[in-house]
């Protein structure tokens, strides 16, 4: 199965506010029911808030929970780290898409250049002072202004993104006090404990 194609809203229902997936919100129902949940389904939600957040199928969350274990550190703070340095993700946080699937759609389509490189995979590793533009300039800014219009993002302070030029760069690698996804990282980790070794 690949990334989830259904109806977002009933996401948000489910596991709260995505600011990744969608800018659509929702309206807390009285009739609801509290249920007592046990600590897998506890540890399986936050799993999916972060899978469906940042677009991920399990076998690629799988694969960052690897990566971050192998290096020195935080396990859960280095798979966030990980996870806000991917390109469809930077995009996002610079204002040019209104959501992470929308940053993965201008990524797909040829709209970006690293370092002045066509780039066109969503998942590629970005590194601290990498300059991210716009490859083609009239379709690409005008799409980008009528976008930028709606959009009332707040550049995180590892970003910069110039407006009048269409360029940004990344300062240094997310800082542990800025990641904007409210989730339990142990409880991620917890989950995949005993498959990601």
């Amino acid at each position: 199965m690949g990334r989830y194609r259904g109806p977002r809203l009933r996401i948000i229902r489910r596991l709260g506010a995505l600011p990744g997936l969608t800018r659509k919100t929702i309206t807390p129902s009285s009739s609801q029911k509290q249920k007592t949940e046990s600590p897998y389904s506890i540890r399986l939600q936050e799993k999916q808030k972060l899978r469906f957040n940042y677009g991920l199928t399990e076998r690629q969350l799988l694969g960052y929970v690897r990566k971050a274990k192998r290096v020195k550190g935080s396990t859960g703070e280095i798979l966030l780290q990980l996870l806000e340095m991917r390109l469809d993700n930077i995009i996002y946080r610079m204002g040019i898409a209104p959501t992470i699937p929308a940053a993965r759609q201008f990524i797909n389509h040829g709209h970006i250049c690293v370092n002045n490189t066509r780039v066109n995979i969503p998942s590629y590793q970005c590194k601290p002072k990498d300059v991210i533009s716009l490859r083609h300039k009239k379709v690409s800014q005008e799409w980008l202004a009528q976008s930028a219009a709606k959009l009332e993002l707040v550049v995180p302070p590892h970003l910069t993104f110039n407006k009048e030029s269409f360029v940004g760069t990344v300062n240094s690698v997310v800082p542990k006090d800025w990641l904007s996804l409210q989730i339990d990282q142990l409880l991620v980790v917890e989950y995949y404990s005993r498959r990601a070794t």
